[in-house]
Protein backbone atom coordinates (compact mmCIF):
# COMPACT_ATOMS: atom_id res chain seq x y z
CA UNK A 1 0.00 0.00 0.00
CA UNK A 2 1.21 3.51 -0.41
CA UNK A 3 2.09 5.90 1.99
CA UNK A 4 -1.18 8.64 1.42
CA UNK A 5 -4.43 6.93 1.97
CA UNK A 6 -7.87 7.21 2.24
CA UNK A 7 -8.94 6.83 6.09
CA UNK A 8 -12.84 5.67 6.50
CA UNK A 9 -13.51 5.41 10.45
CA UNK A 10 -16.94 4.71 11.77
CA UNK A 11 -17.79 3.97 15.04
CA UNK A 12 -20.91 3.55 17.51
CA UNK A 13 -21.89 3.50 20.95
CA UNK A 14 -24.98 1.37 21.94
CA UNK A 15 -25.61 2.53 25.53
CA UNK A 16 -29.58 1.32 25.13
CA UNK A 17 -30.48 -1.32 23.16
CA UNK A 18 -34.23 -0.65 22.98
CA UNK A 19 -33.02 3.51 21.68
CA UNK A 20 -31.84 3.64 17.42
CA UNK A 21 -28.25 5.30 17.30
CA UNK A 22 -26.08 6.94 14.47
CA UNK A 23 -22.77 6.33 14.21
CA UNK A 24 -19.90 8.63 13.80
CA UNK A 25 -18.51 8.33 10.36
CA UNK A 26 -15.56 10.42 9.28
CA UNK A 27 -13.79 10.08 5.88
CA UNK A 28 -9.85 12.07 6.00
CA UNK A 29 -6.84 12.04 4.08
CA UNK A 30 -3.71 10.28 6.41
CA UNK A 31 -0.44 8.63 6.16
CA UNK A 32 0.01 4.45 5.97
CA UNK A 33 3.29 2.71 7.33
CA UNK A 34 4.15 -1.04 7.95
CA UNK A 35 6.92 -1.90 10.41
CA UNK A 36 7.84 -5.20 12.28
CA UNK A 37 4.73 -6.74 11.41
CA UNK A 38 2.47 -3.85 12.19
CA UNK A 39 0.20 -1.78 10.43
CA UNK A 40 0.27 2.23 11.25
CA UNK A 41 -2.17 4.99 10.54
CA UNK A 42 -1.84 8.99 11.04
CA UNK A 43 -4.78 11.43 10.39
CA UNK A 44 -5.81 14.45 11.72
CA UNK A 45 -9.32 15.13 13.29
CA UNK A 46 -10.86 18.37 14.03
CA UNK A 47 -13.27 18.02 16.98
CA UNK A 48 -14.65 20.94 17.32
CA UNK A 49 -14.79 25.00 15.85
CA UNK A 50 -11.17 25.66 17.44
CA UNK A 51 -8.36 25.39 15.00
CA UNK A 52 -6.29 22.82 17.31
CA UNK A 53 -6.69 19.69 15.67
CA UNK A 54 -6.45 15.73 17.40
CA UNK A 55 -3.50 13.55 15.44
CA UNK A 56 -4.71 10.19 15.41
CA UNK A 57 -2.49 7.00 15.39
CA UNK A 58 -3.54 3.56 15.03
CA UNK A 59 -1.87 0.77 15.40
CA UNK A 60 -3.20 -2.58 14.04
CA UNK A 61 -1.55 -6.13 13.92
CA UNK A 62 -2.70 -9.64 14.58
CA UNK A 63 -1.95 -9.35 18.61
CA UNK A 64 -4.30 -5.80 18.68
CA UNK A 65 -5.22 -2.29 18.00
CA UNK A 66 -3.65 0.46 19.65
CA UNK A 67 -5.56 3.67 19.14
CA UNK A 68 -3.70 6.81 20.18
CA UNK A 69 -5.51 10.55 20.46
CA UNK A 70 -3.32 13.62 20.63
CA UNK A 71 -4.58 17.12 20.71
CA UNK A 72 -7.81 18.43 22.53
CA UNK A 73 -8.15 15.05 23.50
CA UNK A 74 -5.84 12.38 24.37
CA UNK A 75 -6.10 9.03 25.45
CA UNK A 76 -4.51 5.80 24.89
CA UNK A 77 -6.62 2.74 24.21
CA UNK A 78 -5.70 -0.89 23.94
CA UNK A 79 -8.24 -3.57 22.22
CA UNK A 80 -6.83 -7.15 22.83
CA UNK A 81 -9.36 -9.80 22.21
CA UNK A 82 -10.45 -11.69 25.59
CA UNK A 83 -8.72 -8.68 27.24
CA UNK A 84 -9.84 -5.86 29.48
CA UNK A 85 -7.23 -2.59 29.07
CA UNK A 86 -7.99 0.51 31.73
CA UNK A 87 -7.04 3.93 30.26
CA UNK A 88 -7.83 7.39 30.81
CA UNK A 89 -9.54 9.90 28.33
CA UNK A 90 -8.48 13.51 28.88
CA UNK A 91 -11.11 15.89 27.54
CA UNK A 92 -10.79 19.97 28.33
CA UNK A 93 -13.74 19.02 30.49
CA UNK A 94 -12.15 16.69 32.54
CA UNK A 95 -10.73 12.98 32.41
CA UNK A 96 -12.55 9.97 32.80
CA UNK A 97 -11.72 6.64 33.52
CA UNK A 98 -12.12 3.80 30.78
CA UNK A 99 -12.15 0.25 30.10
CA UNK A 100 -12.10 -1.57 27.26
CA UNK A 101 -12.40 -5.22 26.53
CA UNK A 102 -12.44 -6.15 23.04
CA UNK A 103 -15.18 -9.38 22.03
CA UNK A 104 -14.22 -9.49 18.17
CA UNK A 105 -10.95 -8.37 16.17
CA UNK A 106 -11.14 -8.96 12.56
CA UNK A 107 -8.11 -7.55 10.59
CA UNK A 108 -8.63 -8.24 6.37
CA UNK A 109 -5.19 -6.73 4.44
CA UNK A 110 -4.97 -6.62 1.04
CA UNK A 111 -2.34 -4.66 -1.09
CA UNK A 112 -4.65 -1.81 -1.23
CA UNK A 113 -6.56 -2.14 1.21
CA UNK A 114 -6.65 -2.55 4.88
CA UNK A 115 -9.83 -3.22 6.99
CA UNK A 116 -10.31 -3.28 10.79
CA UNK A 117 -13.39 -4.85 12.89
CA UNK A 118 -13.25 -4.16 16.17
CA UNK A 119 -16.39 -5.04 18.81
CA UNK A 120 -15.67 -3.76 22.52
CA UNK A 121 -17.24 -3.45 25.37
CA UNK A 122 -16.92 0.10 27.14
CA UNK A 123 -16.48 0.87 30.88
CA UNK A 124 -16.54 4.24 32.66
CA UNK A 125 -15.21 4.41 36.07
CA UNK A 126 -15.80 1.10 36.67
CA UNK A 127 -19.24 0.99 35.30
CA UNK A 128 -20.40 -0.92 31.73
CA UNK A 129 -21.41 1.69 29.69
CA UNK A 130 -22.14 0.67 26.11
CA UNK A 131 -21.52 -2.15 23.64
CA UNK A 132 -19.44 -0.99 20.59
CA UNK A 133 -17.98 -1.06 17.50
CA UNK A 134 -15.08 0.28 15.56
CA UNK A 135 -14.08 -0.06 12.10
CA UNK A 136 -11.26 1.25 10.03
CA UNK A 137 -10.58 0.90 6.22
CA UNK A 138 -7.73 2.26 4.63
CA UNK A 139 -7.10 2.83 0.79
CA UNK A 140 -4.11 3.58 -1.31
CA UNK A 141 -5.34 7.45 -2.51
CA UNK A 142 -4.86 6.75 -5.85
CA UNK A 143 -6.87 3.61 -6.22
CA UNK A 144 -8.93 3.69 -8.84
CA UNK A 145 -11.86 1.72 -7.27
CA UNK A 146 -12.48 3.35 -3.97
CA UNK A 147 -14.80 1.37 -1.76
CA UNK A 148 -16.02 3.34 1.48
Amino acid sequence: MKKDVLIHVRGLQMMDPEEEQEPIEIVVPGQYYYRNGSHYLRYEEMMDDTAEPTVNYIKMSAQGVEVRKQGQVNVHMVFEQGKKNMTFYSTPFGTLQMGIAATGLELQEEEDNIHLKVDYALDMNEEHVADCYLTVQAQSRDSENLIL
